[in-house]
C-alpha cells in the first residue's frame, strides 16, 4: 500500500479530478439507491398492500416520518390517477432516476481516466528523466529489457492498478455505507447479521492476494527478460545470421517465452480465482440472509413486512457490488504493489555524477585541462587488498594546453576511454583532480562543462530522424546554412545531397540507412556544428574502410585546427601530428612525448607502431 500512496503523491496537481470523481459516484449511488428504494411502493402496489396517508407527518428526518410522507405522496397519486397509473409513474421515475445514475457514473470515469492518465504520464516522465539522468555506469550495468520493461509493462499494471484503487477509495465505500444505512432503517437486527457474515468471505480472498504480489513480481521479471531477449536479437541481427544462429535464438526466446507463460498463467489464475470467490461467498451469504430474514417475516411475532424484507434483500443484492469491486481493486493493488516497487527502486536509485547546489557557471576555456594524480575504479567500495586490480586508472598526470591536441595510445582496456569519459564527468574520478582553467570540474554546472566539448566517437549514434536534426541535434534554433556549412567541413555535404530528399532524409533506425563511414561524417558534423573549443575524438577512424577513413581524417583535420583535442587511437597513423602522445599501460602512463621521440626511443610506443607496420 505504501507505494501507492506514493503513486498518489503524483496526483497532487489534480485534485480536483479526484474530487470530481468522489462528488459524481455519490450522486450515481443516491440515483441508484432512490432507483432501488422505490421497488418498495410498487411492490406494495403490485400486493395491495398500500396503506392510505390522508396526512402529511410532522417529523420528516426520521424513518416513521420519511415512509409516512413516501405514502402520503403515494395515496395522492393513487387518488389522482389510480393504481395503474400509479404504477407507470413509478416505473418511470425508477427509469429517470436510473438515467441519472448512469450519466453521474459515466462523469466519474470520464474525472477518474483523466486523473489515471495524467499521473500514469507524470510518472513515465519520471522514468524517461531518471532514464536521462543516470549516469553511464549505472546504464553499463543495467538490460536495456529491463528499463523497457518499466517504461511499458510496469506502468501498464500500475495505471490500472491506480484506477482500481481511485474507485475503491471513492466510489465503493460511499455505496457500501449508503446501503448499509438504508438496511439499518429496514431493519437493523438483519443488518447486524449480514455484517457478522460478510467478513467471512474477505478473510479467503485476503488469503489469496497475499501469494498474487509474489506471483506479479515474477511476471515482470519474466517480461524483463523477454523484452531484454528481443533487443538483443534486433541489435545483433546481422552477428545472428552470420552465424546461423537463428536456431540456438529461437530456443533461447522460446524459453523465456515459456517462463513468462507459466508465470503469467499462475498469478492470472490466482487473480482470476478472486472474483468467483467472492461471488459464490455472497451468494451464500445472501441465502443465509434470506433464510434468517423470512423467519422476520413468517415468525409468530413478525418483526418485518413481506414488502420491506423484499427490498432489503434487494439493497442486500446491490452491496455485494461494491463489495466485489473491493476484492477485485485488493487484487489489483497487489499485483500493481510489485510494478510500483520496480518503478520506485529506478527512481530511488542515486545519481553518484551529481551537481553540487553551489556550482558554478563557465562559459569558455581560456587556459588549459589538467588530470592531476587521477585514480578511477568503476568499484568504489572501501580500500581492500584487491583495490589494484579494481583500479582502472592510477596517478595519472596529464596537461593539455589550449589550442594543443594530445593522443592517448595503448592496448585495449588500458584506461584510455575511460580518462576521456572522466573530462565530460561521464564519471567522478575516485581520487585527484580534472581540472579546467584552474577549477575542479565537479564545481562546475554540468550543463556549461558538456557545452564546451564536443566528442566523436567509434560508434556513430545517430537517431531516427532527418539528417538535418542528426546535425542540428542539442543545438535548437540553428539556421539550415549553418547545417549545410558543418556538412562540408565534414564532408558530408555531397552524399547528403545525392539522397533523395536531401538533408530532409530520414536515415532510419540508428542510422541503418547509411554506411559506416557516412555515419560517421555526419557525425563530425553535429560536432562541428556545435562548434565546441575542446574536442573528444575516441577512435573515430578505427571501424572505417580506407576511402571512408580518408574522408574522416580530412574532415578531422579541419575540425582539430585550433582547438583543444584529446585523441584516442588504434591506428597511430592518425595521431602523428598531435603536439603530445601518452601511452597507456594498465592504468598508468608509461610514455609521453613526439611521435619521433617516442619513436627513437623504442619503448612500448615504438611496439605498437611495429605492431601495426608503421615506421
Amino acid at each position: 500500500m505504501r507505494n501507492f500512496f506514493r503513486i498518489l503523491r503524483f496526483g497532487g496537481p489534480y485534485r480536483h479530478f479526484a474530487v470530481l470523481n468522489a462528488v459524481f459516484n455519490l450522486l450515481g449511488t443516491v440515483f441508484h439507491l432512490a432507483s432501488l428504494l422505490l421497488f418498495i411502493p410498487f411492490l406494495r402496489l403490485l400486493l395491495g398492500q398500500v396503506q392510505p396517508v390522508h396526512a402529511r407527518p410532522d417529523a420528516l428526518w426520521t424513518r416513521e416520518g420519511l415512509e409516512g410522507t413516501f405514502n402520503w405522496v403515494l395515496t395522492q397519486l393513487i387518488e389522482a390517477r389510480g393504481q395503474m397509473g400509479a404504477l407507470l409513474v413509478i416505473s418511470i421515475a425508477v427509469v429517470v432516476l436510473f438515467l441519472f445514475k448512469n450519466l453521474f457514473r459515466y462523469l466519474a470515469l470520464v474525472a477518474i481516466c483523466n486523473f489515471r492518465n495524467l499521473i500514469v504520464r507524470d510518472i513515465r516522465a519520471r522514468i524517461y528523466g531518471k532514464m536521462l539522468e543516470l549516469p553511464l555506469r549505472y546504464h553499463a550495468g543495467e538490460r536495456k529489457g529491463d528499463l523497457l520493461a518499466l517504461i511499458t509493462n510496469d506502468m501498464h499494471v500500475m495505471e490500472y492498478s491506480v484506477m482500481f484503487y481511485i474507485e475503491m477509495v471513492f466510489r465503493e465505500p460511499i455505496a457500501v455505507l449508503l446501503f448499509l444505512g438504508t438496511m439499518l432503517t429496514l431493519s437493523p437486527q438483519l443488518t447486524l447479521l449480514s455484517l457478522l457474515l460478510l467478513p467471512v468471505s474477505g478473510l479467503l480472498i485476503a488469503r489469496i492476494s497475499k501469494s498474487l504480489k509474489r506471483k506479479s513480481a515474477r511476471v515482470q521479471e519474466k517480461s524483463a527478460d523477454l523484452l531484454a531477449r528481443v533487443e538483443e536479437t534486433l541489435s545483433g541481427i546481422r552477428v545472428i545470421k552470420a552465424f546461423n544462429g537463428e536456431a540456438d535464438m529461437e530456443r533461447r526466446f522460446q524459453r523465456d517465452n515459456d517462463l513468462l507463460m507459466r508465470s503469467s498463467i499462475a498469478m492470472l489464475n490466482r487473480q482470476d480465482i478472486a472474483s468467483p470467490l467472492s461471488e459464490t461467498m455472497g451468494a451464500a451469504v445472501m441465502a443465509a440472509i434470506a433464510y434468517i430474514g423470512g423467519s422476520f417475516v413468517l415468525g409468530a411475532e413478525p418483526s418485518l413486512t413481506g414488502d420491506s424484507f423484499l427490498g432489503f434483500i434487494i439493497i442486500f443484492s446491490q452491496l455485494l457490488a461494491p463489495i466485489k469491486g473491493f476484492s477485485q481493486g485488493w487484487s489489483a493493488i497487489t499485483r500493481g504493489g510489485a510494478s510500483g516497487e520496480r518503478i520506485f527502486d529506478l527512481l530511488a536509485v542515486e545519481n553518484t555524477v551529481k551537481e553540487r547546489p553551489d556550482a558554478v557557471t563557465i562559459t569558455g576555456f581560456t587556459d588549459r585541462i589538467e588530470y592531476r594524480d587521477v585514480s578511477f575504479a568503476y568499484d568504489t567500495a572501501p580500500t581492500t587488498a584487491n583495490e589494484d586490480r579494481k583500479a582502472v586508472l592510477q596517478g595519472v598526470r596529464i596537461t593539455i594546453p589550449k589550442g594543443t591536441s594530445v593522443a592517448l595510445v595503448g592496448t585495449s582496456g588500458s584506461g584510455k576511454t575511460t580518462l576521456a569519459n572522466l573530462l565530460p564527468r561521464f564519471f567522478d574520478v575516485t581520487s585527484g583532480a580534472v581540472l579546467i582553467d584552474g577549477k575542479d570540474i565537479r564545481d562546475l554546472r554540468i550543463r556549461d562543462l558538456r557545452a564546451l566539448m564536443g566528442i566523436v566517437t567509434q560508434d556513430s549514434i545517430l537517431f531516427n530522424d532527418t539528417i538535418a536534426n542528426n546535425i542540428a541535434f542539442g543545438t535548437p534554433g540553428v539556421a539550415q546554412a549553418d547545417i549545410e556549412r558543418a556538412a562540408r567541413i565534414a564532408n558530408a555535404h555531397e552524399f547528403i545531397t545525392m539522397l533523395e530528399n536531401g538533408y530532409q532524409t530520414t536515415i532510419g533506425d540508428g542510422g541503418n540507412r547509411l554506411s559506416g563511414g557516412q555515419k560517421q561524417r555526419l557525425s563530425i558534423a553535429r560536432a562541428v556544428l556545435k562548434n565546441p573549443p575542446i574536442l573528444i575524438l575516441d577512435e573515430a577512424t578505427s571501424a572505417l574502410d580506407t576511402e571512408s577513413e580518408r574522408l574522416v581524417q580530412e574532415a578531422l583535420f579541419k575540425m582539430l585546427e585550433g582547438r583543444t583535442s584529446l585523441v584516442i587511437a588504434h591506428r597511430l597513423s592518425t595521431i602523428q601530428h598531435c603536439d603530445e602522445i601518452c601511452v597507456v599501460h594498465q592504468g598508468r602512463i608509461i610514455e609521453r612525448g613526439t611521435h619521433a621521440e617516442l619513436f627513437a626511443a623504442a619503448g612500448q610506443y615504438r611496439k605498437l607502431c611495429d605492431m601495426q607496420a608503421f615506421g
